[in-house]
């Protein structure tokens, strides 16, 4: 049951689907000014998790090609470009690009948005590991975490960034900002009541009562059961992912009752947004039917943005509007006599698509130390779900039906469903990214992967976006070469950040330039960083001690383990604009590119085991993560060898 003042809020926010968003956002914040630590995006949902038909608007949503950007995105851009413009000009002035007068660069070129670097961000999966890193990175990136803006700091990177693409954990990491209005990592991680990150509650036993939660674990189970029937009652399609989402919603959005009227179109109608305050956001899933067991490198690449869900690859190729997911697309139209319908899109449910891989844990439950009686509660219903393969994220009716029948193999079928974005081997969700259209210079790639046998990456997912790249799939998209794993790992290219793609001649003359991408892999800084993806809670003394170590990989420990990297930093941002303004290199970034980039060596034997320490004084982390999952974890994983964990 929801708070009285939460239910106005929620009541208010449902009189109308044409209703502006400002004063949607008003009335909520209205609604919810006597509680302070409520910070959190619109919970805009007519009937919580429940989907709902409603007329039409006027203009009837249609699926679009891919063939563009959409004119929203499109229009959103002249915003957010305007307004990287100061934080990037204040960004490179004070990082020390000698003999360069990047401010004055910067504001020669800042008219000229072909001109003005383009910056993209992309965070890895990876599990609670994954967001905790990614979250130090986006600390490091981020001019709002207390003193980053001095000498060797990076913060401002993240106010200069156009992107912020998420995959899995990295995706609860983006989904968690946008859900809780913008705020800094440094505000979800606070032990003030009512915080959000409190991943010492397990998400499979949910909250502790009090704070902002009101419930204790059986009525957590409870209303993940609700809410799932609620949308089962009303003839939608459910699945794992519905439950999972559920759940994963309790710990990245944290509302009352675990934000089920959050919608991930609420993005866009935020005020924040489309004042072009943050970066554009966009999860990852891939394509699999049900009975499928193995996903290629060639299965489709859906991604979910403020504005859209669909597909760059060339089989659906086209964009439903995220909004009206849910609604019966035929040949890319609602017909005529149909309603439309809204609050499909919950934003736990995407967040949870985009990390559909966890749903086995769900079909283990007597692995789990809950209760018989909360084992009961949900077991039914799992038991159901998991032997009629809904392991999968259930997108009926599917939005693309009869769309490019030409080229999409499920064009006919009523049913999409999709898994984990990182299970074709593209654990970091670099393919929005490198799309022609969105023009990114330079992708600062943040790798929390467990690509080796302790949980290191090793740029596994690197090499599977650089395959698919030569791909009859890759539909004009490029990507620089990069070397095998086994190479990463002797060249030490897994210690410390790398550059790809420096050297832009190396494509032909007319091919589609690719972003440079600087590549910042997980290791140890001041603590053994490389917990298990299948840990699902931590105490908060270790949560801050990963994303304390993941803001030091991200800035090099704040220039003092490399004093070149932030210079280096600002040479990797400038350097696709200087080669297409015909501006000279600066010698500081020609040294830079010598010290970062990787030099095409190839070094394919067999490298020796990577156990790394930690290189900075450890920081007191009171005991790790609960491991009491990891063994069951380790079984699953082994009957799983249809699955590839490289998240």
């Amino acid at each position: 049951m929801k708070l009285p003042y939460l239910a106005a809020a929620a009541s208010a926010l449902a009189v109308s689907t044409t209703a502006s968003a400002i004063s949607a956002e008003e009335v909520y914040l209205d609604a919810v000014k006597d509680v302070g630590h409520l910070r959190r995006a619109l919970p805009n949902a007519p009937d919580d998790y429940t989907p709902t038909h409603v007329q039409c608007p006027a203009s009837r949503p249609s699926v679009r090609s891919a063939a563009s950007l959409s004119p929203n995105e499109t229009a959103w851009l002249e915003i957010r470009r305007n307004n990287t413009v100061e934080p990037m000009r204040t960004l490179l002035s004070r990082l020390n690009i000698t003999g360069f007068d990047a401010g004055a660069y910067i504001d020669r070129v800042s008219n000229n948005a072909s001109a003005l670097p383009n910056i993209g961000i992309a965070v890895s999966g990876g599990g609670w590991r994954a967001l905790m890193n990614g979250a130090g990175a986006i600390k490091a990136f981020d001019s709002r975490t207390d003193n980053n803006t001095g000498t060797g700091h990076l913060g401002g990177l993240l106010q200069s960034a156009t992107y912020l693409s998420g995959l899995s954990g990295g995706g609860w990491l983006v989904g968690s900002l946008m859900m809780n209005n913008w705020t800094t990592v440094g505000a979800l991680q606070a032990d003030d009541a009512g915080s959000v990150w409190e991943f010492g509650n397990s998400v499979f036993k949910g909250p502790d009562t009090g704070g902002v939660q009101l419930f204790d674990t059986a009525e957590y189970y409870s209303h993940l059961v609700s809410d799932v029937d609620g949308k089962d009652d009303a003839g939608f399609d459910i699945s794992l992912t519905d439950v999972w989402g559920r759940a994963l919603s309790f710990q990245l959005i944290n509302a009352t009752d675990g934000g089920s009227s959050y919608l991930w179109s609420s993005i866009a109608q935020s005020k924040g947004f489309q004042n072009g305050d943050y970066p554009f956001p966009i999860l990852v899933a891939d394509g699999r039917a049900p009975d499928e067991v193995l996903i290629s490198g060639n299965t489709t690449v859906f991604e979910f943005n403020a504005f859209e869900m669909g597909t760059w690859d060339p089989t659906s190729y086209g964009f439903a509007p995220v909004r009206y997911l849910g609604s019966n697309f035929t040949a890319g139209e609602v017909p005529d006599n149909d309603t439309c319908v809204v609050g499909f899109d919950n934003a736990g449910f995407i967040m949870g698509t985009s990390s559909s891989l966890f749903n086995q844990f769900l079909l283990n439950l007597n692995g789990t130390d809950i209760s018989d009686t909360l084992k009961k509660l949900l077991g039914h219903l799992l038991s159901d779900l998991g032997e009629a393969n809904d392991d999968i994220a259930d997108y009926t009716p599917n939005p693309f039906f009869q769309y490019s029948p030409e080229t999409d193999p499920g064009a006919n079928s009523t049913r999409l469903t999709l898994v984990d974005g990182g299970e074709d081997g593209q654990n970091i969700p670099l393919h929005p990214l490198i799309q022609p259209n969105r023009h990114v210079d330079v992708i600062f790639a943040v790798d929390s992967s467990a690509d080796t046998n302790y949980s290191w990456p090793n740029a596994t997912a690197l090499v599977a976006t650089y395959e698919r790249s030569l791909s009859d799939i890759a539909n004009n998209t490029a990507f620089p070469s990069i070397p095998d794993q086994n190479t990463i790992v002797n060249l030490g290219l897994n210690t410390r950040p790398t550059f790809f793609g420096c050297n832009s001649s190396n494509f032909t003359e007319g091919s589609t330039i690719p972003p440079l991408v600087v590549y910042i892999p997980n290791s140890p800084y001041v603590t053994l960083s490389n917990e298990s993806t299948f840990t699902f809670s931590t105490n908060n003394s270790y949560r801050d001690a990963i994303i304390l170590n993941g803001l030091h990989v991200a800035s090099m420990a704040n220039g003092t383990v490399d004093e070149t990297w932030p210079t280096c930093v600002g040479c990797a941002i400038l350097s696709r604009s200087l080669e297409r303004t015909g501006t000279d290199i600066p010698d500081v970034c020609t040294s830079c590119f010598n010290r970062f980039c990787w030099n095409g060596t190839l070094d394919s034997s067999t490298p020796k085991t990577y156990e790394p320490t930690p290189i900075l004084e450890t920081a007191d982390a009171k005991g790790h993560a609960s491991s009491k999952s990891v063994g069951l974890w380790t079984a699953i994983a082994a009957a799983a060898v249809t699955v590839t964990l490289v998240l």
